[in-house]
């Protein structure tokens, strides 16, 4: 009897137990559904991307000195061909030179063109004299191989005891090898001398030496390119974004000097499409564009090019996709991070 009272009593105990231990465990919340955007549809497409402009150009000078002249500041328009900043301070031996070796390829190239008219005139000599003297040469040997060969001597005769030179015609009929050759070699010398003052001679009948002008023109197209070196151009119109060099300042090709965009267009980049999510995308869809730091601007876009190369990251694989911005926000910034939601496709 006893022992089943004992029973009864641990059985009781260990329900007292089970239930303040219930009674102590807090009740589990009911998870929520993950939250979406209000006004995006469920199937909408949102991606991350970056503001840039239609195009842009970070520029160095590809020479080293010191900085001379920055004549631009941020938000100025510059055109193409537009100096932003020179170099070329006095200590400057390089610039020196450049400029030195500038100016002796024009002289070298206005030297050339101003005499063109006296040099073709001492070609055309030339070519006349070289042409006189081979044709002579040809006469004579064409002569010898007929074996009618004449040619002139002086004989001298006794007149009242004086010796008197005079003239006289030897014709040989048949002339000896020897002189055969030396004749032949002769007239092929000078019909060499003929054909050089006749290229030469081709070369200048139409203005300066060709062959010169091109050598000259080309040195001065590398003299000129040269002084560019020492100069920061502008290579498109466009707005200076930024400038980073000062009058005064020592700098080389590797420190950037001005950067410059085209802020005629404005497009975002996107960073984060994945494999699932760009084969939802087509050109020409349509999608809202909300920048991170100003969410009450809202623009809207198209969708101008998707490429067909990927980029791995963290596991997946991303795709970049360019949307035209119809118009942009005035406070909007290069680089800003902003929020892309494209309309689902039809």
């Amino acid at each position: 009897m006893l022992k089943n009272h004992r029973m009864l009593w641990i059985v009781g105990g260990l329900v007292l137990v089970a239930l303040l231990a219930a009674c102590g465990t807090p009740a589990t919340a009911t998870p929520k559904p993950a939250a979406t955007s209000a006004s995006a549809p469920a199937n909408a497409v949102i991606a991350e991307g970056h503001l840039v402009p239609a195009q842009d150009a970070t520029l160095a000078f590809q020479a080293r000195g010191t900085v001379k002249e920055v004549s631009v500041k941020i938000g100025d328009a510059v055109k193409e061909g537009d100096a932003l900043a020179r170099l070329g301070g006095q200590s400057d031996a390089a610039f020196g030179a450049a400029q030195l070796e500038l100016v002796g390829a024009q002289q070298s190239l206005d030297t050339l063109r101003e005499s063109a008219d006296t040099v073709r005139a001492k070609a055309w000599i030339a070519l006349r004299d070289t042409k006189v003297a081979y044709e002579d040469a040809q006469d004579l040997y064409d002569a010898m191989l007929s074996g009618d060969y004449q040619y002139d001597r002086i004989v001298y005769t006794t007149m009242r005891g004086m010796r008197v030179p005079t003239m006289e015609t030897v014709t040989v009929g048949q002339v000896d090898d020897e002189t055969l050759a030396d004749t032949k070699a002769d007239m092929e010398l000078k019909k060499a001398v003929y054909d050089d003052a006749q290229r030469a001679y081709d070369r200048v009948k139409d203005g300066p030496d060709v062959d010169q002008l091109t050598l000259l023109e080309a040195r001065l197209d590398a003299a000129k390119a040269n002084i560019a070196t020492f100069a920061v151009i502008a290579p498109f119109d466009g707005t200076v974004m930024d400038v980073n060099v000062a009058v005064g300042e020592q700098v080389g090709p590797e420190m950037w000097a001005v950067k410059i965009a085209d802020t005629s267009a404005w497009y975002v980049e996107t960073s984060d499409l994945t494999e699932l999510e760009v084969v939802k995308i087509a050109l020409g869809l349509k999608a809202s564009i909300v920048p991170d730091a100003l969410p009450d601007a809202r623009m809207t876009g198209s969708v101008e090019s998707i490429s067909q190369a990927f980029t791995a990251q963290g596991g997946d694989i991303l795709y970049k996709v360019k949307i035209k911005v119809d118009e942009i926000d005035p406070r909007a910034l290069w680089g800003m991070t902003v929020e892309v939601t494209f309309e689902a496709l039809e």
